[in-house]
């Protein structure tokens, strides 16, 4: 059973998640994640238009915090199908991660979850991984919990609706179980 099989329990990933794999952001990918449109409530998630972000500079929109803080996430067709931020932090680096909206919920996040926690520790070894999940996303808390985060924190902060709560939840991937010789 592979990775994809096992996060599913045992069903394996629809066809548009397989092989998923990250690679560097480039502008299209940036732009073509500008137009996903997601449902309430998970529409607080959309990214502003390309065209304002590419004019004022900001995140995605930004080349140089581009390439240096974000990754594309690809099928094995090379369709773009998520994507992840890797935020510098004094001591850990901060997740943020997408989907495609009409992939949520097929059971792709914990599988992206996974590779992007990888990766982080790739590029920052011995640095902690986290993430933030707003209290009441059960969805992703799940797929979070199924890529090995766990709990560290809970608090209220602002956000652009107003103030919320948030799960602070840190990487810590089960040990790997010893086979019997």
């Amino acid at each position: 059973m592979n990775d994809e099989t096992a996060e599913r329990g045992g069903d394996a990933l629809p066809e548009e998640l397989r092989g998923m794999h990250l690679a560097p952001m480039s502008a299209a990918h940036a732009e073509a994640i500008c137009a996903w449109r997601y449902p309430p409530p998970y529409d607080r998630f959309n990214w502003p238009s390309w065209e304002v972000l590419a004019a004022r500079g900001m995140e995605i929109g930004d080349p140089r915090i581009r390439e240096t803080q974000y990754a594309a996430a690809l099928n094995g067709r090379g369709e773009l199908i998520g994507y992840v931020q890797f935020f510098p932090l004094l001591n850990a680096t901060r997740l943020g991660l997408g989907l495609r909206p009409d992939l949520c919920g097929m059971g792709g996040g914990a599988v992206l979850t996974r590779l992007a926690a990888e990766e982080a520790l790739r590029r920052s070894p011995g640095i902690e991984v986290d993430l933030e999940v707003l209290a009441w996303n059960f969805r992703a808390i799940r797929a979070y919990t199924k890529a090995g985060f766990v709990l560290d924190d809970t608090y209220r902060r602002q956000t652009p609706a107003g103030p919320d709560i948030f799960h602070c939840m840190v990487y810590r991937p089960a040990k790997p179980r010893s086979r019997p010789s």
